[in-house]
């Protein structure tokens, strides 16, 4: 069965640095495009960045343009948020998920099909 499995998270400053991998197993990872979301609470989950299944096309919210990077190693099969300048509201649950679409960067959380059990942010003031 698909498994999307995130790490990295964790508790930092504000103006610092984290760095999230997300794993998958279970699916031919090249053929699937790759979004990262996060979800604060009693909040809905958001789209923060996307990368298609070749890395040729990325796209971002714009709330995090600029200050995260999304990147993918298809021979590791893992997905990467390189996250600068942390700001306290960035705080909340980040998601990593797969979708079908390989050739997609596309926002809507219903796009994707495989989603990974979430890692914890929290930036603090």
């Amino acid at each position: 069965q698909v498994q999307l499995v995130e790490s990295g998270g964790g508790l930092v400053q504000a103006g610092g640095s984290l760095r999230l991998s997300c794993a998958a197993s279970g699916l031919t990872f090249r053929l699937y495009a790759m979004g990262w979301f996060c979800q604060a609470p009693g909040k809905e989950r958001e789209f923060v960045a996307a990368i298609t299944g070749s890395g040729g096309s990325i796209y971002y919210a714009d709330s995090v343009k600029g200050r995260f990077t999304i990147s993918r190693d298809n021979a590791k099969n893992t997905v990467y948020l390189q996250m600068n300048s942390l700001k306290p509201e960035d705080t909340a649950v980040y998601y990593c998920a797969a979708d079908r679409w390989v050739g997609a960067v596309r926002e809507g959380a219903d796009d994707y099909n495989y989603w990974g059990q979430g890692t914890q942010v929290t930036v603090s003031s």
